[in-house]
């Protein structure tokens, strides 16, 4: 009697929860479609536009973050080295080469979800296009380290993965057209551990 609502309600509870998990996963997986990848350096030009694809559109509800316009700026980040390798705090980076044209630009450490890593030590944990310290050739070189050291530093977690988010403001490559032909600064490994 009571063997065919039991069924229909496993089969509900499966359909649902199997419905809701797919989903979650799907939304952890991306951050949505048409990104663009120069080196180790990821960007989603259209996630801020009314064109984003639904994934893009979760991600941004989700995070709640103040959005730019596509005239306004583009977000750039990097959760890897040049060579493919996951950056961490047990090693030292140097971040090297010359930015894409902007009027300012800001780069900072963050976790894995994109959130500020401000560890309220007072340690630097962003630089920007005014308080950047150029070598005599232009360029940047900033030394990423849990450590600190002398010219352009960014402090680490000393333990754990982080990424970077280079963010571009009122730049001529926040529109497509321009997406193809620049330049990102690299990303190389130093050293690791006590080495």
């Amino acid at each position: 009697m009571f063997r065919v609502p039991f069924l229909v309600a496993i089969s509900l509870v499966i359909a649902f929860g199997g419905g809701i998990v797919s989903t979650l996963v799907a939304l952890e997986a991306t951050s949505g479609f048409g990104s663009i990848k120069i080196g180790a350096w990821n960007a989603f030009p259209e996630s801020q536009t009314i064109e984003a694809d639904p994934y893009a559109k979760a991600h941004r509800a989700d995070a709640g973050k103040l959005l730019y316009g596509t005239a306004e700026g583009l977000a750039f980040t990097a959760a890897s080295d040049s060579s493919g390798q996951r950056l961490t705090g047990q090693c030292r980076y140097t971040l090297t080469g010359n930015l894409p044209p902007a009027r300012f630009w800001t780069i900072y450490v963050a976790d894995q979800q994109g959130n500020l890593l401000d560890d309220g030590s007072g340690r630097p944990i962003a630089l920007n296009s005014r308080n950047l310290l150029h070598g005599p050739e232009g360029g940047v070189s900033i030394t990423l380290a849990s450590t600190a050291t002398p010219f352009n530093w960014l402090a680490v977690p000393t333990n754990g993965d982080f990424k970077l988010v280079l963010t571009l403001l009122d730049t001529p490559i926040a529109g497509s057209a321009g997406l193809i032909d620049i330049t990102m600064p690299t990303i190389n490994k130093t050293d690791c551990g006590n080495a």
